[in-house]
C-alpha cells in the first residue's frame, strides 16, 4: 500500500459509513491519498457514507463512535436522511403519516431531500472530511415500490447544487391532512433503486455493515413495543424496516455503475453494465460517473467487528483512506460523551447501549452457535409467541440478502 498523504490535518477527505456522497476538498493544499492497485488510484477525496439495516443500531452506533474521536480530521454526521424520510414533504415512510403533530414537533417537517444535502455540504465547508452513518433504506421506496428522483433534486445535474429554480417539493400528498404516498410526477433512472440521482450518488464513499438478521431483527422489535417505545415513538414494528433487500439492492447498482468495484480496482466483468439500457436509455445518467472514479467494496460484519474491533477497524481505515489509531477504541472522556450525547439525541431509545458505552472491545465470551429452535425459545421467551412468530418471518425473509453482502465482508 502506498500513501501519499500531507501532514497537515487540513488534508483529510470525506468518509460516509454506507459510503455517502463526496464534496469537493477546500483547502488548497490538501494532497489526496491514494492505494496503488494496479495503478488505478482509489478517491479518497469523497465524503463516507456507512449504510447499514435499520435493525443493528447498537453495534452500529459503537462503530460509529469510533470515527468520533477523530473530530480533528473527520467532520460525523448523525443519520440525516432520516428527516427527509420519516417527517418531510417528500417523506416515504408511512410511520408518522397520520400524525401531523409528531412530525411537527420532529422539526424536520419541512425537510427535503435536498434540505438534507445541502445541510451535508454546509459543514463540509469546515474543511474536514464528512463522515456520515445513515440507514440506506431511507434512500429507498418501501415495500419494493419503484423509485423516481426526489422532486426537490429532480433538477439536480452536477455536484450537490442545482443549476436553474428550484423544483417544488410535492409529492402527491395532498397537505396539511397529509394523504397517503403518490407517485412523484419526476424522472424515474433505470435500475437506479433510490430517490436520488446517479450523479449525487457517485459523490459519495459508499461503505456497508451489515449483521446476521437473528440478532439485528429482535433487537429492532425492542425498539418499537413497551416500555421503549414511549422513549423511541415507534409504536409498531414495521417488517419493511429492516432494511436488507434495500441495501442489497442499492450494493448491486453501485457495483453495475462501477461505484464502487472489488479489490484490484476495475469493476466485475460479471455484472458491469448489466443494468437495463445502461448505454442508452440510462447512459446519460451516467455520463459524468468514470470508472475510474469508483471505491473498493467495503462491507464489514458486525460479528467480525465484535470478535477482532482492532484488526477490522485497521482494515476499514485501509480502505477507506483514514490514518488509524489504536486510541479510536476508546471514548471515555466527558467530551467525547458529550458529543455523542448531542448527535443522538434525535433519535432517542436506539443508542443508550451506544451512549453509555466507554470503548469498542472484543467479546469476553466466545460466540455460541444456536439453532433455529434456539432461536424461536429465546425470542418467544423474551416477546411473547406471537412476537416470536413475527420476527422469526423477517429473520427468514432477509437471510439471503444478508448471506449475499456477507460474501463481500472485510477481513482484519
Amino acid at each position: 500500500m502506498f500513501m501519499r498523504r500531507s501532514t497537515n490535518n487540513t488534508s483529510q477527505n470525506f468518509l460516509i459509513k454506507i459510503t455517502v456522497w463526496g464534496l469537493e476538498p477546500t483547502p488548497p493544499e490538501r494532497v489526496t491519498p491514494y492505494i496503488n492497485i494496479n495503478a488505478v488510484p482509489l478517491d479518497f477525496t469523497k465524503p463516507i457514507l456507512e449504510a447499514f439495516w435499520t435493525s443493528q443500531y447498537g453495534i452500529c452506533s459503537s462503530f460509529e463512535r469510533v470515527f468520533m474521536t477523530r473530530r480533528d480530521t473527520l467532520e460525523c454526521i448523525h443519520e440525516p436522511f432520516g428527516d427527509a424520510f420519516y417527517y418531510g414533504p417528500e417523506r416515504l415512510s408511512s410511520r408518522f403519516e397520520d400524525d401531523m403533530k409528531a412530525r411537527e414537533e420532529s422539526g424536520f417537517s419541512q425537510t427535503t431531500y435536498q434540505t438534507v444535502f445541502d445541510s451535508i455540504e454546509r459543514r463540509a465547508c469546515k474543511g474536514k472530511r464528512i463522515f456520515i452513518k445513515d440507514i440506506i433504506h431511507y434512500l429507498v421506496p418501501p415495500d419494493g415500490k419503484p423509485a423516481s428522483i426526489a422532486p426537490s433534486l429532480q433538477r439536480i445535474k452536477r455536484g450537490v447544487g442545482t443549476t436553474g429554480e428550484t423544483p417544488p417539493t410535492t409529492n402527491g400528498r395532498k397537505e396539511p391532512n397529509g394523504q397517503a404516498l403518490g407517485p412523484w410526477p419526476t424522472e424515474a433512472e433505470p435500475g437506479n433503486p433510490t430517490v436520488v440521482p446517479t450523479e449525487m450518488l457517485a459523490k459519495f464513499h459508499f461503505t456497508f455493515l451489515i449483521r446476521d438478521p437473528h440478532s439485528s431483527i429482535p433487537s429492532y422489535y425492542r425498539c418499537t413495543v413497551p416500555p421503549l417505545d414511549e422513549v423511541t415513538g415507534f409504536h409498531e414494528f414495521y417488517p419493511s424496516e429492516a432494511g436488507y433487500d434495500e441495501v442489497r439492492r442499492v450494493f448491486d447498482y453501485l457495483r453495475k455503475s462501477g461505484l464502487v468495484r472489488p479489490l484490484g480496482g476495475t469493476t466485475d466483468d460479471s455484472i458491469k453494465y448489466e443494468l437495463t439500457g445502461l448505454s442508452t436509455a440510462a447512459g446519460k445518467h451516467h455520463a459524468n460517473v468514470s470508472e475510474a472514479g469508483g471505491v473498493e467494496i467495503c462491507v464489514v460484519d458486525a460479528d467480525d467487528l465484535l470478535d477482532d474491533p482492532a484488526s477490522i477497524i485497521q482494515a476499514y481505515c485501509k480502505s477507506v483512506g483514514i490514518q488509524y489509531e489504536p486510541g479510536m477504541l476508546w471514548w471515555g472522556s466527558e467530551e467525547h460523551q458529550a458529543c455523542a450525547k448531542e448527535a443522538f439525541e434525535k433519535w432517542k431509545g436506539f443508542h443508550e447501549d451506544a451512549l453509555d458505552s466507554q470503548e469498542l472491545k472484543p467479546r469476553t465470551k466466545e460466540r455460541k452457535v444456536k439453532s433455529e429452535l434456539e432461536w424461536d425459545a429465546e425470542w418467544k421467551d423474551k416477546y411473547g409467541a406471537k412476537a416470536a412468530k413475527v420476527i422469526r418471518e423477517t429473520v427468514d425473509k432477509n437471510m439471503n440478502d444478508f448471506l449475499y453482502m456477507k460474501q463481500f465482508a472485510l477481513k482484519g
